[in-house]
């Protein structure tokens, strides 16, 4: 093993499901054997529920979706916002139930989370991000 992987998404398997009109869930924490955080990108036609409504409670995960292709329709804590192509969707509390539907044909959203107990120890230069605000 060379200690990395260069793939398009269209080389990971699949999830199976048994559902012909299910969204196509690729498992790429999973496939590429990543230990650090969760990682699975789901790539779904209009209506398709992209990301099941559920919050992370249990996990303690905070959550990361970028769609990077089409669009999709996110209800967090009960509100809607549309989010399309580049845009990026964070989730800094567990408790926040979160869903995604796709609105556009071939959607496709990436998921990245992590338990932030864990925490995150950055290697950058603290300096860098001295004039960069955060969200608010």
């Amino acid at each position: 093993m060379a200690g990395y992987w260069v793939k398009r998404l269209d080389e990971i398997p699949l999830v199976p499901t048994d559902d012909p009109g299910d969204f196509d869930w690729y498992p790429l924490q999973h496939h590429l054997g990543l230990s650090a955080f969760g990682l699975n990108a789901f790539r779904g036609d209009v209506g398709a529920a992209l990301v099941a409504e559920h919050d992370e409670r249990g996990s303690g995960q905070e959550e990361v979706y970028v769609v990077v292709a089409g669009s999709a329709r996110f209800t967090l804590a009960g509100e809607s916002f549309e989010a399309a192509a580049i845009s990026v969707v964070a989730i800094t509390d567990p408790a926040v139930t979160r869903a995604a539907v796709a609105t556009v044909a071939e959607t496709i959203v990436l998921a990245v989370g992590a338990p932030a107990a864990s925490g995150f120890s950055s290697t950058w230069n603290e300096a860098n991000f001295e004039q960069v605000p955060r969200a608010d």
